[in-house]
Formats: structure tokens, C-alpha cells, sequence
């Protein structure tokens, strides 16, 4: 199964990833490629050639595209939420 799921994660230099989708001044960037920079920070680069750099401390809300594992997706998988039985 092939199936992707997109879900809202808070994102810092050390946790953020290519692939990512920042939504930066009402306009979403997707990350293309990423370098660290001194004092802790990362230049991400969008795939629409943009750059930007997070500072060690900066934080943003981003969408990530995951392949949901069995038996995650809660009541799609079939089977009752234990507390609910």
C-alpha cells in the first residue's frame, strides 16, 4: 500500500527535513536540499529556488508527508480504540 498521509509538525533546525512544506508569509516552500550553518542554524533551500535560514532557536509550523504503519491510522484499521470496547 502506497498510501501517504500529510500531518502538522513543529519544526526546529535539528528536526526539520527535506521534503518538509513551510508555510512562510502566506506562501508554502517546500524543501529541496538544507546546510548547517555556524552557532546551530540551517539554510534550507526551497525547490523554487528561494532560500531561507532558521536560526538556532527559531521554531515553525511545517507539513510532512508520512507513510502511515499498520495499525496507526486509528478507526480505518478496523479494530475498536481499546478504551472504546
Amino acid at each position: 500500500m502506497n498510501q501517504r498521509i500529510a500531518i502538522g509538525v513543529t519544526v526546529d533546525p535539528l528536526t526539520i527535513r527535506v521534503g518538509d512544506q513551510l508555510l512562510l508569509a502566506g506562501q508554502a516552500f517546500t524543501v529541496a536540499d538544507m546546510t548547517a550553518t555556524p552557532r546551530g542554524g540551517r539554510r534550507l533551500e526551497f525547490t523554487s529556488g528561494e532560500s531561507f535560514t532558521m536560526r538556532a532557536h527559531t521554531v515553525h509550523y511545517a507539513t510532512r508527508t508520512i507513510r502511515p504503519t499498520p495499525g496507526t491510522t486509528g478507526a480505518r484499521s478496523g479494530r475498536p480504540h481499546p478504551r472504546t470496547r
